[in-house]
């Protein structure tokens, strides 16, 4: 469950973590006794706000009213903006990134650090991110703390404070069952304080039974994505540009890393499973164009499901909807043939294999 920022916030409040001063706002009252400057931002369970307006410093009310109405009612990657935290605006001389996660190829805890914080961590060159694995028989030991103390040249007091926020940060990880604790930025103040600006706190769905306090905070559901679950389609929405439509949770993965090595992001994945119904097949495409994503990947893998299947059912989409993205297709395995033969006069765009396919996608979805 992906923890809002002012629910991860107040978790880190509980753990003795330093966060800015701020108030959660959701418009129905009239907000007083406001000290400029203040930073408003969206509360959505998604990363991404900044870039989609979700973030805004204010430096007077007329700039706070404007704020608050682009903000609230609004929609962020399919999310609803209901409230908005507004917080003091922290002045840092240095901006660091700390988070735990869980390294699953190692099968450890793993901390990593880094001195480059405030941009997206996917940005920062691989040799500026510390890391230190975690035993997790042993936890978390004093040496760890004094290798990234030293890495990131802290001194003195800023070098107590980083230890005492890391030990504060592995008891929250541990306690709650999270998958990822992360902040960034670890803002260094100019009275060389640290507070952390932002949260993000994943905890393990299947751990909620321990976490009582939790389980108000159910992260509520795009509308799509429920609307998909009503048809019995597994629908995930996401951050990029680019749908994916598969046949399996394995496939389905693999199909947004072949994105990825492409330099090309998955903006849904729907996962069609072994389905053998055109007209599953056919309410699966009309959800992507619903989607709005720049064009469709299909990846099918044809063995349960057959290839002319699912070719009848994006027919079927074809004939009743106002289909008006570019789809690229990949569809190989039972049926192929027929497949193929189906949809040689359809407006979709065929590939031969994955990596041709997701080439084309993300050539579409780029412009390229």
């Amino acid at each position: 469950m992906n923890l809002l920022e002012f629910e991860g916030k107040q978790l880190f409040a509980k753990y003795g973590i330093s966060t800015p001063i701020g108030e959660l706002y959701d418009g129905s009252s009239p907000l007083e006794g406001a000290s400029f400057p203040l930073v408003v931002k969206a509360q959505v369970p998604i990363g991404g706000r900044g870039k989609a307006g979700g973030i805004r410093v204010v430096r007077d009310r007329t700039e706070l009213d404007q704020a608050l109405k682009e903000q609230l009612g609004t929609t962020i990657k399919g999310h609803s903006v209901q409230n908005v935290l507004i917080e003091e605006r922290i002045e840092s001389e240095m901006e660091l990134y700390l988070s735990i996660t869980v390294d699953r190829s190692m099968r450890k805890p793993v901390i990593m650090a880094s001195a480059m914080g405030g941009m997206d961590i996917e940005s920062v060159p691989d040799g500026k991110i510390l890391r230190e694995w975690i035993d997790p028989s042993i936890g978390l030991q004093p040496f760890v703390s004094d290798n990234l103390i030293r890495a990131l040249e802290l001194k003195g007091k800023l070098a107590d404070q980083f230890r005492f926020v890391l030990e504060s940060l592995w008891r929250l990880f541990q306690e709650m069952d999270a998958e990822l604790v992360e902040i960034n930025p670890l803002a260094v103040t100019v009275d060389k304080s640290l507070v952390a600006v932002d949260s993000k706190v994943i905890v393990d769905d299947d751990s909620l039974f321990r976490h009582e306090s939790l389980k108000k905070h159910a992260r509520a559901i795009t509308p799509l994505e429920r609307k998909a679950g009503e048809k019995g389609i597994a629908f995930v929405q996401l951050e990029g540009d680019i749908g994916v439509i598969a046949n399996g949770a394995g496939l389905t993965m693999a199909t947004l890393d072949f994105l990825m090595l492409h330099g090309g992001k998955g903006g849904f994945f729907l996962d069609l499973g072994g389905t053998d119904d055109p007209e599953k097949v056919k309410e699966a495409l009309l959800l992507a164009v619903e989607a709005r994503p720049k064009v469709v990947l299909i990846n099918i893998f044809g063995g349960i499901t057959k290839c002319d299947t699912v070719a009848s059912g994006l027919l079927q989409a074809f004939d009743e909807g106002c289909i008006d993205l570019p789809i690229v297709a990949r569809i190989k395995g039972v049926n192929e043939r027929e497949a193929i033969e189906l949809l040689k006069d359809s407006k979709i765009l065929p590939a031969l294999s994955l990596d041709e396919a997701a080439k084309a996608a993300v050539d579409i979805s780029s412009g390229a």
